[in-house]
């Protein structure tokens, strides 16, 4: 697992017109890799639970209870937001900082539904597999 992995991703994801041009192939390679590395810098699932919690939210906000969407507008603030809790977190933290970063980058890069979704898609896969190398 490379060692620099962090720097290998937010460079990606900066290169990126937007989220959603994240092939998904490569996000679900980046994730496999950076799941293991946050799991080794002793990151666990406990000292991101708010900024899960968060995603998942705004995530359940995505679809009203008519089964219609609801417009990017509606939740960009929310998501926006979601970056000051990422630095709170890794500065309560040093193993959430690689973590705070990527996303950061991430969430910058996210300007509609579809690279919400993209945003949604690397947060889980990155927990998945921290969480299948051990993580907590």
């Amino acid at each position: 697992m490379p060692e620099d992995i962090s720097k290998t991703i937010k460079t990606y994801i900066g290169n990126l017109g937007s989220l959603k041009d994240y092939e998904i192939r490569q996000l679900v390679k980046h994730a496999e890799d950076f799941g293991p590395y946050l799991k080794n810098q002793r990151l666990e699932t406990n000292q991101i639970r708010k900024f899960l919690d968060a995603i998942n939210r705004i995530k359940a906000q995505t679809i009203q209870d008519d089964g219609q969407k609801v417009t990017f507008d509606a939740i960009e603030t929310e998501i926006v937001l979601l970056k000051p809790k990422l630095a709170y977190a890794a500065a309560r933290q040093l193993a959430v900082k690689p973590l705070s970063e990527v996303m950061s980058i991430a969430i910058d890069k996210t300007q509609d539904l579809e690279d919400f979704a993209r945003l949604v898609q690397f947060i889980e896969s990155t927990i998945a597999y921290h969480k299948a190398q051990g993580g907590r």
